[in-house]
């Protein structure tokens, strides 16, 4: 095969795989618009039962310390996430592996102490079934865990993709710009759970 039939055929599978990336952009972007309505209508849930008529007011369950140490670690990893996105535009693979692994620890760090909020309200006393403003607060607030879950798995996926590569570069950082879209989105709603859950009744 000459040369110039190679490089034709090698921009033709470009143009698919850009092509590709579009289609599989858009479809996130749909599934991104349904995960905000989805929450948007449990934080409407949260402000109509909270606070409740009876059982504890919000206040006596929050503690500031948390919040605000849960939030650090949440909101730092967006700007590790940041580093590491330059770092593979850049193919500089240090820079990547530091800053998805510090991003990785991070979320790992988050989920901890959200799971230990979660025991120490309980051992309290603080259920789910305790007032119609726990159950909303455990549901918005779980989901919200449960997709830093789900965000530390696909972390994993792409840090051993990395240090393994099975598929070319250009997917890869393809692969990492939906996952960013993902992260971002995340933490975009740990600052709505700030604003309107938390707050309010610790200020």
């Amino acid at each position: 095969m000459n040369e110039k039939i190679f490089m034709e055929r090698v921009m033709v599978m470009r143009k698919q795989e850009t092509e590709l990336f579009q289609d599989k952009k858009v479809g996130f972007f749909i599934y991104l618009g349904v995960e905000a309505v989805m929450f948007a209508v449990l934080f409407a849930t949260y402000m109509i039962f909270t606070p409740a008529g009876s059982g504890p007011y919000p206040s006596d369950v929050f503690q500031a310390k948390m919040v605000l140490l849960s939030s650090l670690f949440l909101l730092s990893s967006s700007v590790t996430l940041y580093v590491a996105e330059k770092g593979i535009q850049a193919r500089r693979g240090k820079k990547t592996l530091l800053s998805l692994g510090l991003t990785l620890g991070l979320a790992i760090v988050f989920l901890g102490l959200e799971s230990y909020e979660f025991y120490t309200f309980v051992q309290e006393g603080y259920g789910l079934s305790t007032s119609v403003f726990l159950s909303s607060f455990y549901v918005l607030v779980g989901l919200h865990a449960v997709h830093v879950a789900f965000g530390i798995g696909w972390m994993i996926v792409l840090f051993i993709h990395y240090v393994r590569p099975n598929v070319s570069y250009s997917l890869y950082k393809e692969k990492q710009t939906i996952f960013s879209y993902y992260w971002h989105f995340v933490d975009g709603i740990w600052v709505f759970i700030i604003l309107i859950v938390y707050l309010p009744y610790l200020v």
